[in-house]
């Protein structure tokens, strides 16, 4: 039998040269992703040796985009969607219009004709959905009110891109046709679209809701972990799969919102855990054949229109984003984060191109810039990412005395309330964020009996503690009509135990400013994050790889020291768990 095939050897060789890249770009301080990148370009069509086949590379990164997508929704519901709509939806629309603005100036001082303009700029005004999520999760932000954002901002840009999928067709009948076309031939497909995205969805919510998660509760207890796996994929793929095929759905909305249908089962986070190492593999195969599209000698021949088009890939769209995000009176960690994520293109830029270039629209020429700008702007995207921390971190405002502070203004999806009033409570703790941490977080304290207040954004889990007779506030803990209830000059302590420790700064701030002596505890994952949190007042701020290094350390010295040897001691074992399972005392 034949030891080698197309399919196969791309797999293996693909995996193994992105292995080697990835933990190299690691060892010179550099993200991983760089490295597939360069798998990618050494297995492509452009430079010498092994040539690996691009069209089966392009269907095995599409599995890794619905895995992907998947994954996203499972994190996501429709309450966290809808919050963001009120940027998310005017955010990406402006970006798009103003991107392809740009796209069809470049294209006129290039002599291309309109339509070739139009296809050009709207390929340079979407962002990667792949780049942005993995970049997301790297960083632990797609939990954060930022990650929320970016997500529902790249959602919207999606459903955007199936409109304009459907219209190239119809834009190419008309620049080729002297005579013109008749508006049917735009408004017909638009109308079909339309209803067949709303179709789907209304199958999603009606059905897909009790249908999927009765499916995956049945097959949980069936005792067989196999099975469990097998069925999560089949969802994932089949909803994504069916989604393309009967509705024109794209892949990643399909997954996306199969996703987030399952997210309301109890089992959703086991899901997410079965799919995590295919996700994964199949998402390095994604840029390894992003890597296999780039063209290194369009870099030589046509050096000013790439960087034309890089500058409005990378600087004039995230110039865009931060202003739009400033001008919804967001923080500035946030505006940095958005245009971070808007510095690049990716799948749907390569579709567009690639329609636009076989229906005679784009010539060959802007498919090659559009490749060449997205690996570019790839590679770049782990840089810009760390840029726009460290930009906030050394340079952010220079904080007012407490006393001066005007008041921070209302988060914008904050609707016209009614006072909330203090409360009661006195000698307490307030708790931000019920996540992983703050779960652990609160019940040691109810067990140690001490009052205890919850920030918390997620009407479900206020529901819950409601029912457990635990006090709470609905919203943001920046927002200073919010801060004020939790009545800080009487409690003991404040624990801020959500993910973003930039977005946590805005806690702590507040807090600070109405109550100068209070204890605040708050959580970090970079040294940035830390000196962040200690400038805006925080008193402790604690990084989890500390604690697990100086449990290490803690555990190497009773070890070494003569006391592990006298009869009486403990056994390591015994030590060990004693170290992992002891509780703090509670804060006084």
């Amino acid at each position: 039998m034949p030891h080698e095939t197309p399919l196969l050897s791309t797999i293996v060789v693909g995996i193994v040269l992105a292995f080697a890249f990835g933990a190299v770009a690691h060892r010179l301080k550099a993200s991983p992703l760089v490295g597939y990148l360069l798998a990618g370009i050494v297995i492509g069509p452009f430079t010498p040796g092994f040539v690996a086949d691009r069209n089966i590379a392009n269907e095995l990164s599409e599995i890794g985009i619905i895995l992907l997508m998947f994954g996203v929704g499972l994190q996501f519901s429709m309450h966290e969607l809808l919050s963001v709509r009120a940027i998310a939806v005017p955010g990406a629309l402006v970006q798009i219009v103003v991107a392809t603005a740009l796209g069809v100036s470049l294209a006129k001082l290039l002599g291309w004709t309109l339509g070739a303009g139009l296809v050009f700029g709207v390929a340079l005004s979407v962002a990667s959905t792949v780049v942005v999520l993995r970049t997301l999760q790297e960083r632990r932000l797609l939990d954060t009110e930022r990650g929320r954002i970016a997500v529902g901002w790249l959602v919207v840009e999606d459903l955007a891109m199936v409109l304009v999928l459907v219209f190239l067709p119809a834009l190419a009948e008309f620049t080729n046709s002297a005579a013109g076309v008749s508006p049917s031939v735009i408004l017909v497909p638009l109308a079909i679209t339309l209803g067949k995205f709303a179709a789907f969805v209304a199958l999603m919510w009606f059905v897909g809701r009790r249908v999927i998660p009765w499916l995956l509760h049945y097959v949980a207890h069936t005792g067989s972990r196999e099975l469990f796996r097998l069925a999560v994929l089949a969802i994932s793929l089949g909803v994504a799969y069916g989604a393309a095929m009967l509705f024109d759905v794209s892949f990643a909305l399909g997954a996306f919102f199969a996703g987030m249908i399952l997210s309301e089962s109890a089992l959703s986070q086991r899901a997410a855990q079965e799919t995590l190492p295919l996700r994964d593999a199949f998402a390095v195969l994604f840029f390894v054949s992003v890597g296999m599209l780039f063209d290194p000698s369009v870099i030589l021949s046509h050096p000013l229109s790439l960087l034309a088009t890089l500058l409005i890939v990378i600087v004039a769209k995230s110039a865009l984003a931060y202003a739009l995000v400033r001008l919804f009176r967001h923080s500035e960690s946030t505006a940095l984060m958005i245009a971070a994520s808007r510095a690049q293109i990716g799948e749907f830029s390569f579709i567009l191109a690639g329609l636009g270039v076989g229906l005679g629209l784009l010539p060959p020429l802007g498919r090659d810039l559009i490749l060449a700008a997205a690996l570019i702007s790839i590679l770049l995207t782990p840089f810009l990412f760390a840029g726009a921390d460290w930009i906030y971190a050394h340079h952010e405002p220079p904080k007012k005395a407490p006393a001066e502070a005007a008041p921070a203004p209302a988060p914008p999806e904050t609707p016209t309330r009614e006072p909330v009033p203090v409360t009661h409570l006195t000698n307490h703790v307030v708790l931000v964020g019920y996540g992983r941490v703050g779960r652990v977080a609160a019940a040691a304290l109810k067990d140690a009996g001490v009052p205890l207040l919850v920030f918390e954004t997620d009407e479900d889990i206020i529901e819950s503690l409601r029912k457990q007779n635990t006090e709470t506030i609905s919203g943001n803990a920046a927002d200073p009509a919010l801060a004020r209830a939790a009545n800080y000059p009487a409690a003991r302590c404040l624990l801020v135990a959500i993910p973003d420790g930039f977005e946590g700064g805005q806690v702590v701030e507040q807090a600070r400013a109405l109550n100068a002596t209070l204890r605040i505890i708050a959580r970090a994952h970079s040294e940035e994050e830390i000196a962040h949190l200690l400038r805006h007042g925080a008193s402790k701020v604690i990084m989890g790889e500390h604690l697990i290094a100086d449990a290490m350390v803690e555990n190497v010295q009773l070890a070494v020291s003569p006391a592990s040897f006298a009869p009486s001691a403990a056994p390591p074992a015994t030590a060990s768990t004693d170290a992992a399972t002891a509780e703090p005392a509670p804060p006084t």
